[in-house]
C-alpha cells in the first residue's frame, strides 16, 4: 500500500478532475428589422449580424435595391424610348436604386448593336411573338434614362452561353461548334465473358428504347416493354450479376428473377449478338468506354455552353466588355452562366492541353481525373475520381476565377470607376461540379472539397459585389422550424450562409425570385425583411414576373430612399481594409452555419 506522501505526489501529477461550471444563459439579440414599415418578423439577429459589411452598411443605412430586367422576357418592354422611360420611373418612384439590364441573354444575340454578335430583333414563343425594331438601341436609351433618374445601370451578359436549346442554329455556338463545350459521356457495353471482341452496344437508359435500333435495351419494369416487338426479336433474361438464364423468342412473355432484366434486341445485329452470346449459363458484364460529345449534339441543358478554354470564347467576351463600357453605365455583371456545363464538361481538347500544362505532365485521360462505372441491373451510373480529382476541381475553379479578374481589369481600363459584380445560386455545395467558387479567398466553411488550394479560387475579392440567388418561397428559419420544415430551405438561411461564404470580401446582396410570391404580397414583404436583415441589399428577379400587383410592396418597403454599398465611392476599400486589419490582429472568423440546402437553388 503507498504511503500517504505518494498518493499525494501521484495525485499531483494526474490531471485535475471536471467540476459543474456555470454558464449565464445567452442574451437575447432583439432583431434588426431593415423595413420598419412592413410587419416585424422573428428573425435570428444573433447570425444575421455577423460581419464588417453588416455592420458599416447598417450603420450608414446603405442597401442594394435591384431590379432584374431578363433581355428576352422583357423585350416587348424594352422595344421604345417611350416604354423605357416610363419603366424607369416606374422603378425610381418603387424605390429601387439598381437596375440589372440583361444585354446579352442565352441565346448569344445582343439586344445592343454588337461587332461581335447578331442583334437580337424578336423573341418567338407559342404563346407569342415580341419584337425588337433593328434600329432601337435600348441599351443607349435605358442609360440616358436611369443616369436621369439617378439609378445605377449594370448590364448582364450570359458569358459561356452562345445559344439555346429552343431555338437550334441561332448564336454563335451554332456557328462555330468548336466553341462548344464538350461533355465526357460513356459508350456502355455488353461483353460476354470478359472478351472484348464478344462486345455490342447497350442503350444508356434503363426501361426505354434505345436511341438506334441496333442497340440493345434492357428493362427491369416489364410493363414498360413494348406491347409488340418485331418479329425476329430476342429476350436474354439475366440475374442481378449478369448471368444469362433464359432466352425467348419475343412473342413468349418474359418472367424476372428478383433483381434481374431483360435485354431486347430487335431483329438484325442486335438479335444475332444475343443469339451468339446471351445463350443460359453465359456470363455478360458491363464495360464502358469515353466518348466526347459536343453539347450541340446532345443538348441537355437550356443553354448552349461554350469552352471556357477556347481562346476566342474568352477573348470575344472581354472584346464585348470593352464595347458596352462605352456606354454611359456603371458597370457589369455576369449570371449563373459564368462557370462550365456540368461536372462532366469541359472535357475539350482545349481543357485536356490546358490541364496537362497546368500539371506539368501528360495524364491517362479522362481516367486520371474520373471515370465512370456502371453495374446491373439498372445501369446505375457511378463517377470514381481518379489520381488528379481534386487537381481537376482546382483547374476549374481557377479558370473561371481568372478569367473574372480578366473582365475586372478590361471594364477598369475602359472606366476605373466600373463595376463588376456576378450573380450565381446560393447552394454552394453545387458549384464545385460546375467550376465556379464565387466566395472568398478564406471562406470560414467546412466543405470536405474546400482544400487550402480551393479556397484560393474564391473570386469574391475580385469583384464589387455578389447576389446569390436565394430563391426559397419560407422567409424565416424560425417559421420553419415551427411549421415543421427544413431549416435550410429558408431566404434567411441562404442569406445567413451567402454573408458568411463572401466573408467580408466584398458586399453580397439576397436574391428572391418573384415568381414565388405571385398573388402572395404577404409573403414578398416577409421575403424582403429576410433578404434585408441577413445581406447588404436585395436584388428582385424578374420584371416579368407578375410585377404589377406586387409595386404596392416595394413602394411601402422602399420608403425611406437608400444608397447601394456598391455605389458609395470609398466603401469597398474601406470594407477591404478594416477586414485586413482584422486578420493583422489574429481576429478569428466565425464559421458558416452549414444548413442543409436545396440542389440548383438560384439556378
Amino acid at each position: 500500500m503507498a504511503s500517504p506522501l505518494i498518493s499525494l505526489l501521484l495525485m499531483a501529477l494526474l490531471p485535475p478532475l471536471p467540476e459543474p461550471i456555470q454558464i449565464p444563459p445567452p442574451t437575447q439579440v432583439a432583431p434588426y428589422l431593415p423595413f420598419p414599415n412592413l410587419p416585424a418578423l422573428a428573425l435570428d439577429e444573433a447570425n444575421n449580424g455577423v460581419g464588417i459589411g453588416q455592420k458599416i452598411t447598417r450603420e450608414r443605412n446603405l442597401q442594394a435595391r435591384i431590379l432584374w430586367i431578363d433581355a428576352t422576357a422583357n423585350l416587348d418592354r424594352v422595344n421604345s424610348a417611350e416604354k423605357i422611360q416610363a419603366l424607369i420611373q416606374q422603378v425610381k418612384d418603387a424605390g429601387f436604386n439598381t437596375i440589372v439590364f440583361d444585354v446579352k441573354p442565352i441565346i448569344g444575340l445582343t439586344l445592343y448593336p454588337s461587332q461581335y454578335a447578331r442583334k437580337m430583333t424578336e423573341w418567338v414563343r407559342p404563346w407569342g411573338t415580341k419584337n425588337l425594331p433593328i434600329e432601337f438601341d435600348p441599351l443607349k436609351e435605358m442609360a440616358t434614362q436611369a443616369r436621369a433618374a439617378n439609378l445605377s445601370l449594370l448590364v448582364n451578359f450570359n458569358a459561356f452561353s452562345e445559344g439555346h436549346r429552343e431555338f437550334p442554329g441561332k448564336g454563335q455556338g451554332f456557328s462555330h461548334p468548336d466553341w462548344q463545350s464538350v461533355t465526357y459521356e460513356i459508350e456502355t457495353r455488353v461483353r460476354r465473358d470478359g472478351k472484348e471482341e464478344w462486345s455490342y452496344q447497350l442503350g444508356d437508359k434503363p426501361n426505354a428504347p434505345a436511341r438506334s435500333p441496333e442497340d440493345l435495351s434492357l428493362y427491369t419494369d416489364l410493363d414498360k416493354l413494348p406491347p409488340r416487338s418485331p418479329a425476329g426479336t430476342l429476350f436474354t433474361i439475366i440475374d442481378s450479376k449478369g448471368q444469362a438464364l433464359a432466352l425467348l423468342d419475343a412473342s413468349l412473355k418474359p418472367t424476372l428473377p428478383e433483381g434481374g432484366a431483360v435485354l431486347v434486341g430487335l431483329p438484325g445485329v442486335a438479335s444475332e449478338f444475343l443469339r451468339q452470346h446471351g445463350q443460359p449459363g453465359m456470363l455478360l458484364e458491363l464495360l464502358t468506354r469515353p466518348t466526347f460529345v459536343p453539347v450541340g449534339q446532345r443538348q441537355t441543358q437550356v443553354p448552349l455552353m461554350t469552352s471556357p478554354h477556347h481562346p476566342q470564347v474568352r477573348q470575344r467576351i472581354l472584346d464585348m466588355l470593352t464595347e458596352v463600357m462605352r456606354y454611359d453605365i456603371d458597370g457589369v455583371i455576369f449570371d449563373d452562366r459564368l462557370r462550365y456545363a456540368s461536372l462532366n464538361a469541359d472535357f475539350s481538347d482545349y481543357a485536356k492541353k490546358d490541364f496537362e500544362t497546368w500539371l506539368g505532365k501528360k495524364i491517362n485521360w479522362p481516367d486520371d481525373v474520373f471515370h465512370y462505372e456502371i453495374s446491373w441491373p439498372n445501369l446505375e451510373r457511378r463517377t470514381v475520381p481518379g489520381p488528379n480529382w481534386e487537381a481537376w476541381l482546382v483547374f476549374r475553379a481557377m479558370t473561371t476565377r481568372n478569367f473574372v479578374a480578366d473582365a475586372a481589369k478590361t471594364v477598369k481600363s475602359v472606366k476605373s470607376s466600373a463595376i463588376l459584380a456576378t450573380y450565381v445560386g446560393s447552394w454552394y455545395p453545387d458549384y464545385p461540379d460546375i467550376g465556379a467558387n464565387w466566395a472568398s479567398d478564406d471562406v470560414p466553411a467546412g466543405y470536405r472539397f474546400l482544400t487550402e488550394s480551393y479556397k484560393k479560387t474564391g473570386w469574391a475579392g475580385l469583384v464589387d459585389f455578389v447576389i446569390t440567388g436565394c430563391y426559397h418561397s419560407e422567409a424565416v428559419i424560425k417559421d420553419a422550424a415551427l411549421a415543421g420544415k427544413e431549416v435550410g430551405f429558408t431566404i434567411e438561411a441562404a442569406g445567413q450562409f451567402s454573408n458568411r461564404a463572401v466573408n467580408d470580401a466584398t458586399f453580397v446582396y439576397a436574391g428572391l425570385s418573384l415568381e414565388r410570391f405571385k398573388n402572395n404580397p404577404d409573403g414578398l414583404k416577409r421575403a424582403l425583411q429576410a433578404a434585408g436583415a441577413t445581406t447588404q441589399g436585395i436584388m428582385c428577379f424578374d420584371l416579368s414576373h407578375d410585377i404589377d400587383p406586387l409595386w404596392p410592396v416595394f413602394t411601402r418597403a422602399f420608403e425611406k430612399p437608400a444608397v447601394a454599398p456598391h455605389a458609395t465611392p470609398g466603401l469597398l476599400e474601406e470594407l477591404r481594409k478594416l477586414k485586413a486589419d482584422k486578420k493583422a490582429a489574429k481576429v478569428p472568423d466565425l464559421p458558416a452555419i452549414l444548413y442543409r440546402g436545396v440542389s440548383g437553388t438560384g439556378f
